[in-house]
């Protein structure tokens, strides 16, 4: 069995290793970097109360005036030792520091003269200073990956919301990463962000945890034609890697849709839903822990977490296990080794979202986010590969799919 907590200061090796697998912006191959999302995910496990504390303009006041992140590990329960990470951010963009992403449209021509006409697709800047809360980092290690470890270290993050909703925005944001090349370059930024900002893809997606100003000082405000881009470069639009493929599956399922509007950097699809329309966040509740089910009994499956925010070693830990229900659904029973690995008493209060439904979650969301595209997007098909999403139009018709790698 896996064990999901909060990430800790000596998790930093490992996690450092972890980056270096894929390009993340929200899990940065850089040891000092990682060690302060720790600290600020420490610091955000640990505050009591369910309404983050903001100024009268909405600015975040708490750790280091940042919005509450928070960053979680998977652990193997034999070894103790972190085999993935997700993490969770209460709020992208705040006055003077906006989120940043494109808006797609499509802008269409005719002339009666010549009887012909053509489709382009433009890219306008699009600033967010309450923007949304953000799903994002998840990685996990090789030989754990097709065990069922990435699924519980992405429903957890909605586990989290649905038990603190009021920590979070009305709106949740999935920045998926589109391709990158095989030595680090991504050819949407070559040929369109650094026109305007004169540093490699790395360069910055990495100086932009730092701060985003430059990206609103540079970047033009007017819309372009992303018809001036070479094949090559449209082709990458609202496209996602293989890597990448299966977080979407499962995002959309849940109800996450791609609305056209794409990362500056990359040019990887956003992918948004509204936060109380998720279906295990509305089906996440609070019940009493009734002691161990009998041997053989515990049938269902659920997320199951318990809470200490003043036990700074252990604010928060969480398992995916079977369980039974005890009076009427108001408490809940737990095999062994799980009591064990949450370290609960009879009568504690724990964290419980049911997924015997999970399956079955929108199972048409996919094709339905797909089919909404306004022509700035193809219809996800099928295979293990991501050769399938957003096409911008070259001359007005779509150009064909490239491979490309990932961000989750």
């Amino acid at each position: 069995m896996f064990r999901i907590r909060h990430a800790i200061q000596s998790d930093v090796g490992i996690l450092l290793k972890l980056a270096k697998m894929v390009h993340f912006i929200n899990l940065p191959a850089d040891k000092e970097a990682i060690a302060e999302k720790i600290r600020r995910s420490r610091a955000s496990f640990t505050v009591r109360g369910e309404t983050p504390p903001v100024d009268a303009n909405g600015a975040y006041t708490g750790p280091a005036g940042h919005s509450p992140q928070y960053m979680f590990v998977v652990e193997d329960a034999r070894s103790g030792s972190p085999i993935g990470t997700s993490a969770l951010i209460a709020q992208m963009g705040s006055p003077g520091n906006p989120n940043v992403a494109l808006t797609l449209r499509k802008r269409e021509f005719f002339s009666k003269d010549l009887q012909t006409g053509a489709t382009h697709v433009t890219a306008q800047l699009l600033l967010e200073e309450d923007g949304p809360s953000e799903i994002g980092g998840l990685i996990v290690g090789p030989t754990f990956r097709g065990h069922g470890v990435g699924k519980m270290l992405s429903l957890v993050r909605f586990h989290y919301i649905g038990l603190h909703r009021k920590r979070f925005k009305d709106r949740l944001l999935a920045e998926m990463m589109a391709p990158i090349t095989p030595d680090g370059r991504n050819l949407f930024w070559d040929h369109f962000g650094r026109k305007f900002i004169n540093l490699s893809y790395v360069e910055a997606d990495t100086f932009c945890m730092r701060s985003r100003e430059f990206m609103t000082s540079l970047l033009p405000r007017e819309e372009i034609y992303l018809t001036l881009l070479p094949p090559e470069a449209r082709a990458v639009i609202g496209q996602v890697g293989a890597d990448t493929l299966p977080a979407r599956r499962m995002l959309e399922r849940l109800g996450f849709v791609y609305r056209d509007r794409i990362d500056p950097f990359d040019g990887g699809p956003n992918l948004e839903a509204k936060t109380d329309d998720i279906p295990l966040i509305r089906d996440t509740r609070r019940v009493d822990f009734a002691g161990a089910a009998p041997e053989g009994k515990a049938k269902g499956n659920a997320i199951v977490s318990h809470e200490d925010p003043a036990n700074s070693e252990r604010p928060f830990l969480a398992v995916m296990t079977p369980y039974t229900e005890a009076s009427g659904g108001k408490s809940i029973k737990l095999p062994k080794q799980a009591i064990e690995l949450l370290g609960v008493q009879p009568g504690a209060r724990l964290g419980f979202t049911p997924l015997d439904s999970y399956g079955a979650i929108a199972p048409k969301a996919a094709a339905k986010s797909a089919a909404s595209n306004n022509g700035a997007a193809a219809k996800p098909g099928k295979g293990a590969t991501k050769k399938q999403a957003s096409k911008p139009a070259k001359g007005g018709k779509k150009a064909k799919p490239a491979k490309r790698k990932a961000k989750a």
